[in-house]
């Protein structure tokens, strides 16, 4: 049945766009916010879009939960009717969101926000979607617990010092051709109280893998890998089209990345806070999306091929890399307070530094931020180039904290990559929080250390010591615990209920998850993190 399905689609989704024709399976539908369903065998108003038609539309509003969930609600508009949307909002029954309201409290609103506003030209409908802030209801104001307001209040915080801060994410994840459960409907839970199906074990496939492609990959292999053997060209290329196309998000590497089994990366240009958090949710979608349309699945796990008994059948994880620089403007010219090209190291600024030491000082309760989920801590090992000590230096990718030194003399490329943070992490929390601890440093003047031009992994421990080079958090208790007590540099954006909430909404998953630490239970709380 599905195979039939697939091949019905495949021969009758040619639909005539505004940015041309695209021969493709219209998967997009989902990504784009069409929510109306045709017969499979209704194709006669195919690539017909006209005014008269466009009377009655759809939208799709988007809007993230605490912990970073992606979530949609549609609603039908019309001409006269739009522009309510955007002046009176939309009802959200927050009680059902995570992380946003109690079942007493539970009436909020959404509000568009005109800047994230796309038009879609798609059969015969004009297709809307954008992206909203969340409002309390009864006209309480902005929600605190809306992931959005986080990182528009640091915004805000840095306009009055004149400073805007640019964020660039690498977000990497891998496509995989399935993910196979083992289900036991026997099964009983950690508290023995309630049944559940429980995952007995858990397999990936690829065809990038020995004994299922035609030319695998070796693990850790996979980096930039010749035309043969990279299964995911086309997918790479697609979801390029659809960033630029439909969403004017410019792209610029689209990698193979180290690991085997389809993982890639795709990187976007730098932009503003809020804008790039926006522009990771809306990529991690469209790249889902795009999966879903190939027959594949794409997983965001920090690390969903690891082996604890043989740790050399594991591969590396996905990271999501953060380079931030500081802006401000100088006589009409736009200044970056990175660069210094006086500094003979890494032509990197004092504030630079200062930022850095905010950062390296407050590493452990970022992990909690940053590395948010269980499986986040099966990728912070030894030996898959996966960050591990809390130290700084120029091109060193052992450091947590990395100057990127390609260009020499280029103040407008001058930045810091954090390379904690994985794709589990809301960016809107983790963007916002690294930038409260760079900051944290600039105003206390926290130096970073000596940089450490080695690579840290292969130093004995009591060369690390001299260096006075700490470890990142084993575990995700660990993290919750370090930010449970150092969470004051946050405060200049994050509210303490949302914090509280936050701490409380990850401890209930530490409970949930209980003790089993198998690859089976990692998929099952975190395939579709």
């Amino acid at each position: 049945m599905l195979i039939r399905l697939l091949n019905h689609l495949k021969s009758n989704c040619h639909i005539k766009m505004k940015f041309g024709i695209v021969n493709k399976i219209i998967y997009p539908l989902f990504f784009i916010g069409i929510v109306r369903v045709q017969s499979l065998e209704d194709t006669s108003m195919a690539g017909k879009y006209t005014a008269e038609s466009a009377a009655k539309d759809f939208m799709q509003i988007r809007y993230t939960d605490l912990l970073g969930k992606f979530l949609a609600k549609y609603i039908q508009i019309d001409k006269e009717s739009i522009q309510d949307v955007f002046r009176k909002g939309i009802g959200l029954d927050g009680s059902s969101v995570k992380g946003f309201a109690t079942i007493d409290e539970s009436d909020m609103m959404l509000f568009p926000d005109r800047k994230t506003l796309r038009k879609i030209p798609l059969s015969s409908y004009e297709i809307l979607t954008v992206i909203a802030d969340v409002f309390n209801g009864f006209d309480q104001g902005r929600s605190i617990k809306d992931p959005r307001s986080v990182s528009q209040a640091l915004e805000e915080h840095l306009a009055l010092s004149q400073i805007t801060c640019q964020i660039g994410a690498e977000v990497e994840c891998f496509i995989f051709d399935q993910i196979l459960f083992d289900m036991d409907k026997n099964g009983i839970t950690e508290d023995n109280v309630s049944r559940h199906e429980k995952v007995k074990n858990v397999a990936v496939l690829s065809t990038e893998q020995y004994g299922v492609g035609k030319y695998p990959i070796r693990r850790k292999s996979g980096y930039d890998v010749p035309t043969f053997q990279d299964s995911l060209i086309e997918f790479r290329f697609e979801v390029a089209d659809i960033l630029k196309n439909f969403y004017d998000i410019d792209v610029t590497n689209m990698n193979h990345e180290v690991a085997s089994s389809g993982q890639i990366e795709i990187n976007f240009i730098h932009n503003y806070l809020t804008r790039s958090a926006d522009n990771v949710q809306i990529y991690k979608d469209i790249v889902r999306n795009i999966a879903k349309k190939y027959n594949k699945v794409a997983n965001f796990m920090p690390k969903p091929i690891f082996d604890t008994q043989t740790p050399s059948n594991s591969d590396n994880g996905s990271g999501m890399h953060v380079s931030i620089s500081l802006w401000t403007k100088s006589s009409n010219k736009n200044v970056n307070l990175f660069y210094d090209e006086a500094d003979e190291y890494a032509e990197l600024s004092q504030t630079g530094r200062y930022f850095i030491g905010g950062i390296l000082e407050h590493a452990n309760s970022l992990a909690a931020i940053v590395t948010p989920t269980i499986n986040s801590y099966k990728r912070i090992i030894p030996g898959f180039e996966a960050p591990v000590y809390v130290a700084w230096a120029r091109g060193n990718r052992s450091a947590v904290v990395r100057v990127p030194i390609n260009e020499k003399k280029s103040s407008s490329l001058k930045r810091i990559e954090y390379r904690a943070p994985d794709p589990s992490a809301n960016p809107y929390l983790a963007f916002s929080a690294i930038v409260a601890a760079g900051l944290d440093g600039v105003n206390k003047k926290i130096e970073p250390g000596d940089p450490v031009s080695e690579d840290i992994y292969k130093m004995s421990d009591s060369r690390r010591k001299e260096f006075g080079v700490k470890v990142l958090p084993g575990s995700l208790e660990e993290g919750l615990s370090a930010l449970k007590t150092d969470s004051n540099f946050l405060n200049l954006c994050f509210h303490s209920d949302l914090i509280s909430t936050y701490l409380e909404l990850k401890n209930k998953e530490i409970l949930e998850f209980g003790n089993d630490q198998s690859l089976a239970n990692q998929f099952k709380f975190y395939y579709d993190v």
